[in-house]
């Protein structure tokens, strides 16, 4: 075994400075979003950027603890820290402060702390465990099965917060699997449920009339008849031009596609209008053109596109965006921070800290793919992945391409539960990497 100073040495300092350098950022940002000439010193506690400089404090020595623990003592307290975050899942439901209609945050104070953010390293631990353990077999079902059950359980009490931002991240998890060996038809089948989601709630409130008569029927309605119109055509076409000892699987693969998409369509039908809620209904139409409310539901998005648009190409300076200096975006410490990366440093700034984090995506691929380790090659997978998922939803519904559903930009987003959950996430993966050169499952 090598001594410990040794590998200490092999940190990679790398992306230790790319943390820094975000969180710096962050601070600055938010620094800049929650000005208060009142209180203009950035460490001023009563602030959000004076409570955020404390969470950082407790970041670093969440880092420093980490780096001190052994990487097989990760490895073996995996499955307790998955259950850890499931039982805090649980007592938030009861004894947890509702805040924006969701129970998801326990109160200490002018403090909260957020289990769900704790959640993904709970889950990432454990699926990276249990997948490297001699007992799975991704091949198997059993697998399979265990590894949706590690994901959906925590996904199903966050869900009764509710939060669907976060159960929504939970989605890049997917990507992990499919690294490690699940079908890449599953892949394709995630994508054309997007597709037919797409299409069913853009035809939902469209009617067309039916040749030689006054009804009309929905729009998504029709969509379901071409399906299985197309499925009768391709049928014939199969029948025609198949070899016969093909028939009988495109036969079937085909068939269940089909009825699959229909059955889909009905049930996501069912789902918009008795599952959500009004405000969600609205601001999915919104964000699919259907519905336009500036000053209600879309006011939020509006808001941060103008603010993003007003920086131009180098941004009006630090300090000197008007639409984020007099608040004029709600929530941009938080949700919408990136409006205020948009105003003020522009398209320069705003591409510059996009690409950081993809260099520190692709740094983490590299970190994952080095590994001898296949636990800590999963959660290298899943590191990034989360990262990823992040960044793309956060910005895509800073600009409107994305539905609001509360997700934070990591490190830049005011809260320390999420600045904890990143640091956590991050470090893990940075202390197993200094172990690399040792023989580990």
């Amino acid at each position: 075994m090598r001594s410990r100073r040794s590998l200490l040495g092999n940190i990679d300092w790398f992306t230790v400075v790319v943390f820094v350098l975000l969180m710096i950022m962050g601070w600055l940002n938010i620094y800049s979003a929650s000005y208060n000439e009142a209180a203009p010193s950035i460490f001023d506690a009563s602030q959000e950027y004076g409570k955020q400089f404390i969470w950082m404090l407790g970041a670093v020595v969440i880092a420093s603890i980490i780096l001190m623990l052994d990487g097989d003592f990760i490895k073996r307290i995996s499955p307790i820290f998955y259950g850890i975050t499931c039982v805090l899942l649980v007592l938030v439901l009861i004894f947890g402060r509702e805040i924006n209609g969701a129970k998801a945050w326990f109160g200490f104070g002018s403090f909260g702390i957020q289990p769900s953010e704790f959640s993904k390293v709970g889950i990432s631990l454990l699926l990276a465990h249990y997948l490297s353990s001699s007992e799975a077999q991704f091949s198997s079902m059993r697998s399979k099965l265990i590894s949706a059950a590690i994901i959906l359980f925590p996904a199903m009490l966050i869900m009764l917060q509710p939060d669907t931002g976060t159960v929504l991240v939970f989605a890049a998890f997917i990507l992990v699997l499919y690294r490690e060996g699940l079908s890449g038809n599953i892949l394709l089948l995630g994508l054309l449920a997007a597709i037919l989601s797409v299409l069913s709630l853009l035809l939902k409130s469209t009617e067309v009339g039916i040749p030689f008569s006054d009804y009309a029927v929905p729009g998504h309605y029709v969509l379901m008849f071409i399906i299985a119109l197309i499925t009768v055509v391709a049928f014939f076409a199969i029948g025609k031009m198949v070899l016969p000892r093909f028939r009988k699987r495109n036969y079937a693969l085909l068939l269940a596609t089909a009825i699959g998409s229909l059955l889909f369509i009905a049930t996501l039908d069912q789902l918009f209008e008795n599952v959500l809620e009004p405000h969600q209904k609205i601001r999915i139409n919104i964000l699919l053109g259907l519905e336009e409310d500036p000053l209600g539901a879309g006011y939020n998005v509006k808001q941060s596109q103008t603010a993003i648009g007003s920086g131009g190409f180098s941004g009006k300076g630090y300090l000197e965006g008007t639409l984020t200096k007099f608040k004029y975006v709600p929530m941009q410490s938080t949700d919408f921070i990136f409006c205020t990366i948009g105003e003020e440093w522009g398209f320069i700034g705003s591409a510059s800290v996009i690409l950081i984090f993809l260099v520190l995506m692709i740094r983490l691929v590299i970190i994952a793919e080095r590994q001898r380790s296949k636990f800590t090659r999963i959660y290298g997978y899943a590191v990034a992945c989360i990262f990823f998922m992040h960044l793309l939803i956060n910005i895509g519904m800073a600009i409107g391409l994305a539905p609001v559903i509360g997700i934070p930009l990591p490190f830049f987003s005011y809260g320390g539960s999420s600045l904890w959950g990143f640091t956590m996430l991050l470090f893990i993966l940075i202390k197993l990497d200094t172990e690399r050169l040792v023989v580990l499952r």
